[in-house]
């Protein structure tokens, strides 16, 4: 390789790892922020708390950064030990990925039934109406009613999948965040004239009040609606990926050709620019006294 496409391919590799170390970093402040602050959708699965979107957060932010780290010294400081450790960790991340899709859409059905028991299953045990959660923790209640309020929909098949809960024990009732926008009040008139009465929207037993989507097939369907996005991020990673082993590859070799070579001309600046005339000058003179 000559010196023009060694230096041309390191740089490109050194800023790309660049690239990603300051994306991972996003991810893993993103994922701090949403352990800390954030009283969004930190986990729909109390009892899977590592599937959260703050650990997962983390857990891109610090594997990006790692692999990272050691791809970009490695280019810099042509170290062959850092190179290979990056290509090796790049190697089992590819290798992960391809396994965990490979499995998730061979037992797709399987995964979704036991994803949508355990969130019924969340529902029924860890609700609690009256536990909003605090500033850093926010309870379950408070992540389902934001779900349901942002994505209009009630339960996690139907509205059904609230009846008999643990908040609630033998009660048709459902949260106030699955009543429709209209009838989304804590209270609410019914009738007119003097035989007005006071009503609670979510205690009515009156399905025509609420949300009839379950929550779980809203999300599918706003998933299905941007599989063109996942799909181009999931070609831009493996995109990276290839890059990166075919990079941290062709570099590792020339640095330790570089290293053993002392004739390699192209990156060993100390050699005397006449070495080469030198070399044909005493080639000739064998050449004379041969003859």
């Amino acid at each position: 390789m000559g010196r023009t496409g060694y230096t041309c391919i390191r740089r490109t590799f050194c800023w790309l790892n660049l690239i990603v170390w300051l994306c991972g970093s996003v991810f893993l402040a993103a994922g701090i922020w949403l352990k800390l602050c954030y009283q969004g959708y930190a986990t729909l699965l109390p009892d899977h708390a590592a599937l959260s979107a703050d650990c997962l957060f983390i857990t891109v932010g610090v594997l990006s950064v790692v692999v990272s780290f050691f791809g970009c010294c490695g280019a810099w400081f042509q170290s062959r030990c850092l190179l290979i450790t990056y290509f090796s960790l790049v190697v089992i991340l590819f290798l992960s990925e391809f396994l965990v899709g490979s499995l998730a859409f061979v037992f797709r059905g399987g995964l979704t039934k036991t994803v949508v028991n355990e969130l019924k299953t969340g529902i029924e045990k860890h609700y609690n109406a009256t536990d909003r959660g605090g500033f850093a923790v926010p309870s379950v209640a408070a992540i389902w009613d934001n779900l349901q309020s942002d994505l209009h929909c009630c339960g996690v098949t139907s509205y059904e999948d609230w009846y008999a809960i643990s908040s609630w024990p033998e009660e048709r009732w459902v949260p106030q965040s699955c009543c429709r926008s209209r009838y989304n009040e804590t209270e609410w008139y019914e009738g007119s004239g003097i035989d007005n009465r006071y009503t609670n929207c979510a205690r009515s037993k009156d399905p025509s009040l609420w949300w009839d989507k379950g929550c779980a097939q809203t999300l599918q369907m706003w998933f299905i609606q941007r599989l063109h996005v996942v799909g181009t991020i999931g070609l831009v990673i493996a995109f990276l990926q290839l890059f990166g082993l075919i990079s941290s590859m062709l570099l590792f070799c020339t640095v330790e050709h570089k290293q053993s070579s002392q004739t390699y001309k192209s990156y060993s600046p100390a050699i005397e620019p006449q070495s080469g005339q030198n070399n044909v000058q005493r080639h000739r003179s064998n050449s004379y006294l041969d003859e």
